[in-house]
């Protein structure tokens, strides 16, 4: 079911991103060759061109007739290939993953990309990543108008929240919950928030472990946010570390830890969060440990090696999913902002938490198209289906941006440098650019299923 789920998604995301570079070029009266679903190494499953008044049809193809080349060349050929890793748009007079400059027409032609304006050239190549993103936001939209959105109230995350050092400065702890402000009532992350910001040293209602108590933010306060620019003065919710799945190769699976488990210490110290329990073990990476959990309420001890990534291969249960939440519906037009809200701020934690890619292990914790798959649930379900897309767009979004030649981000670049520059770089120029860009990729996309097999090895023995 997951293979399924994932097959599904990356296709619609494919497809999709591939109409919006389509789209534009169509717009510029640009010749689009070939639009192709999966790649056709030496064949295709399918071609099929309108050229006569008609629609001609090839199955298992390997070499498209010379008439259907040259007969209503505007017309774009579409294909099915065998190869599921992508899929290309073959924009006439464009130096991309189809084709070298060498392959160009000798000379410019006025229906070619290389002949368009910088900034329609800009749109044409961008278009994917647009569609791409516009359609996470669409996704989420129709998920909270149809299903609507589960929050979790201030309060009800019962371990607390971790806060920045600006805020531990001030006498909070990392598992305090704040409950009001200047005696309003909190129950919004969000809007707790904005009142620690708009207000002017603002006293705060603190409850920690049993007791409330009151906290008076110092007259500087303010003056420090300003200065530091925290992302966010509430970091985190401290959620216990449960466990929901687990990866490929999964060296707590083979320990014999079983979803639903939560863990409360390593080698005899109490953990009771997720980021404790991430440290201790980021702590004792390589180094065998002892594991203690509770399974239906009965506590048990499990020993295993952590690997030098200082991950065992499970994943946990969200806050959402730990304490208690309320069910929030939407109309249509309250569904609109909700979710190009929610997606903007999908897009802005998946940036953030690439950083952690540069850490010592980053590399190690790459995964591919197993790590992929497994973030769908084993069993068929709509919101997850329509959810995990929506999130697997956002990242498609962003991924095609980054300015590596090979990936529209290195097209964006180099149109961008044009039109400030006023010079176009040369088709030799590009063409090595797209090469080395293409064996960066190669390699990346190695390294990330590579990372998976070896993860799946290490289940295995």
């Amino acid at each position: 079911m997951k293979v399924l789920a994932l097959f599904l998604s990356l296709s619609l995301l494919i497809i999709t991103h591939e109409f919006g570079h389509l789209g534009f070029a169509k717009l510029f009266k640009t010749r689009v060759r070939r639009f192709y679903m999966f790649f056709n190494w030496k064949f295709s499953i399918l071609k099929a061109k309108k050229f006569d008044g008609k629609w001609h049809f090839l199955f298992f193809n390997a070499t498209t007739p010379k008439e259907w080349e040259e007969k209503e060349p505007d017309n774009t050929l579409w294909g099915l290939g065998w190869i599921p890793l992508g899929g290309y748009c073959d924009i006439a007079g464009m130096i991309d993953e189809t084709k070298k400059a060498e392959d160009l027409e000798s000379k410019p032609q006025p229906w070619e990309y290389r002949t368009k304006p910088a900034w329609q050239r800009l749109l044409i190549i961008s278009g994917g990543v647009l569609v791409n993103f516009v359609s996470a936001l669409l996704l989420y939209t129709l998920i909270f108008a149809h299903w609507g959105k589960d929050e979790l109230p201030l309060r009800n995350a019962k371990l607390g929240y971790e806060y920045h050092q600006i805020l531990l400065d001030e006498g909070l702890r990392n598992g305090d919950i704040i409950y009001a402000v200047d005696g309003e009532e909190m129950y919004d992350y969000a809007v707790l928030q904005k009142r620690l910001l708009l207000k002017t040293t603002p006293e705060l209602t603190v409850k920690r472990g049993d007791s409330l108590f009151s906290v008076k933010l110092s007259d500087d306060f303010i003056d420090r946010v300003l200065k530091e620019h925290p992302k966010a003065l509430i970091t985190n919710i401290c959620s216990p570390f449960v466990v929901k799945d687990f990866v490929p190769g999964s060296i707590a699976s083979k320990a014999g830890m079983e979803i639903g488990d939560s863990v409360v210490s390593v080698n005899g110290e109490e953990l009771y969060t997720f980021s404790m329990v991430s440290a201790a073990l980021s702590e004792n990476a390589g180094d065998s440990i002892t594991l203690g959990l509770f399974r239906n309420g009965v506590y048990k001890a499990l020993t295993m090696k952590v690997p030098s990534t200082g991950k065992i291969g499970v994943q946990l249960k969200t806050p959402l999913e730990v304490f208690p939440v309320e069910h929030k519906s939407y109309n249509v037009l309250q569904a609109i902002p909700a979710g190009i809200k929610h997606g903007w701020e999908t897009l802005a934690t998946y940036v953030t938490s690439l950083k952690l890619l540069f850490t010592k292990n980053g590399v190690q914790s790459l995964g591919g198209f197993i790590s992929i798959g497994s973030i769908f649930p084993d069993h068929w379900s709509w919101l997850a289906f329509w959810d995990v897309t929506a999130l697997l767009a956002v990242i498609l979004a962003f991924m095609n941006i980054i300015p590596i030649p090979g990936l529209d981000g290195g097209h964006i670049l180099f149109t961008l440098w044009e039109m400030v520059t006023r010079k176009k770089p040369s088709d030799k120029f590009l063409n090595i650019a797209q090469n080395v860009g293409m064996a960066l990729l190669l390699a990346l996309l190695v390294l990330a299923n590579g990372n998976d097999i070896w993860r799946l090895i290490q289940g295995f023995f």
